[in-house]
């Protein structure tokens, strides 16, 4: 794991740079990718990942013996016992004490397999943690950049009808200057002009705005100097969603790493209810020891040296050690009747999860089907108002018709458009969040006009 951030870190260092230097427009795989790599939430949950799988390699090594060692040196003043002559001396006695050992579990009702088990699914389960997480990364980040697309395409829409406008004041102070039209017509043209600039600036705050939030998606400090790829969007008015909702629905409760996340996460608390259920179990241990003494008495001759009292001295053992759980003061009990709640609230969670996604999974196939049904609508309302509104242009070039009349017709031109466009993004937007449930990466190749 610690190897792998290494060399993510490394690819971003590589390749943050340049994208910057070159003013390289970004595709959505790109903005995903490197909100993915940079994105704080996911490195805490690889950081959590890991902790994980050290608990795991714990576990495991709890299955070793337990060996532990000691040294003392004493000093005995007065009357005192010689241990390896066993007599009583009343000089100063200087004892020096070796123990090594320790112990090495043989069964202790099943806890330490079940403690490795359970580890072994909180670490499956904190991976696909990290993946839902990962997707939910990649939808927003996908969201805002459909948002750019759709709020740079409204400021483009609302640049083409202020052309217009500008085009129509021109024609108009002509007819005024000739006296073939009120001067009141002009004043109505400018005014609607002077809004629609408005309105382009408030469409232009929008767009920096979406700028804003998708840098921020990419944990990008600034927007300045960031620009995404615009490729130009194209929705078949004959579009429709692909399968049910139950289709789709069997498709993600397979694949999707929250449903997987919360299946592992029950058979994880399983394993904890075996494990506080092993300790009712008698419990058995080997045990093993080996130790030694040195002892020397001041003004005593011909005492043993150091070496060989310790060879003399040297004593070890072995021993088989059961213990029964008697009286503990109902921790065991309690222990398990927590566990079985912990093992109830998991498939309450899973429960949940599952239908969770199936709601999620009915609201999004319900908004895309609404969505085509409002683009082809606001298609054919696209179309009707733009021939309106040429003919009510052509009819106010002649005073046919009022100024107030030409900016009704204007008016409506741009709504029908504003809607057509948010339409076709919602579209868009949904369908890719129906593919994703269906394990079919995010991206916008099959809706780009070549």
């Amino acid at each position: 794991m610690k190897k792998l951030l290494i060399f993510v870190s490394l690819i971003i260092a590589a390749t943050t740079v340049p994208l910057f230097s070159q003013q390289k427009a970004w595709t959505l795989e790109e903005c995903i990718r490197y909100a993915i790599e940079n994105n704080i939430q996911i490195k805490q949950q690889v950081i959590q990942t890991e902790v994980r799988q050290n608990s795991l390699e714990l576990a495991k090594l709890k299955l070793l013996p337990t060996i532990n060692g000691s040294a003392s040196n004493d000093f005995s003043f007065g009357r005192a016992l010689d241990q390896n002559t066993y007599q009583f001396y009343n000089q100063t006695l200087m004892s020096d004490y070796f123990y090594l050992g320790g112990s090495t579990p043989v069964f202790n009702g099943m806890q330490n397999y079940n403690s490795i088990q359970k580890n072994k699914y909180d670490v499956l389960a904190s991976q696909e943690d990290l993946k839902y997480i990962s997707d939910n990364v990649a939808l927003n980040v996908a969201l805002a950049y459909l948002q750019v697309l759709l709020n740079r395409e409204l400021v483009a829409a609302s640049e083409s009808q202020l052309s217009i406008t500008r085009q129509q004041i021109e024609k108009t102070r002509k007819l005024v200057d000739a006296g073939s039209v009120a001067k009141g017509n002009l004043l109505q043209i400018e005014a609607q002009a002077a809004q629609e600039e408005l309105s382009l600036i408030n469409m232009k705050n929008q767009v920096e705005t979406s700028y804003l939030n998708l840098t921020q998606l990419l944990e990008i400090k600034t927007p300045a100097g960031f620009e995404i790829d615009a490729p130009q969007i194209n929705v078949d008015p004959n579009s429709v969603v692909d399968g049910t909702i139950d289709e789709i629905y069997l498709i993600a409760e397979k694949n999707r790493p929250e449903i997987k996340s919360s299946e592992l996460k029950l058979t994880s608390s399983e394993y904890g209810l075996k494990i506080a259920k092993g300790a009712r179990s008698p419990r058995f241990s080997l045990n093993h020891s080996v130790n030694t003494r040195y002892t020397h008495i001041s003004g005593i001759a011909n005492q043993e040296a150091f070496g060989k009292q310790l060879n003399n001295n040297r004593n070890s053992g072995v021993g088989l050690q059961m213990t029964v759980p008697i009286l503990n003061g109902w921790q065991v009990t309690k222990s398990i009747s927590n566990s079985k709640l912990d093992v109830q609230s998991s498939q309450y969670e899973l429960e949940a999860t599952k239908k969770q996604l199936y709601k999620s999974i009915q609201q999004a196939y319900t908004d895309a089907a609404a969505a085509i049904k409002k683009y082809n609508s606001s298609l054919k309302a696209v179309a009707s108002t733009e021939e309106s509104f040429r003919y009510t242009e052509q009819k106010f070039n002649v005073g046919m018709v009022t100024s107030v009349d030409y900016n009704v017709a204007k008016t409506q031109l741009i709504r029908s458009q504003s809607d057509m466009s948010q339409a076709k993004y919602e579209y868009v937007f949904k369908t890719k969040v129906l593919d994703f449930y269906k394990g079919i990466p995010l991206n916008l190749d099959e809706i780009i006009k070549k």
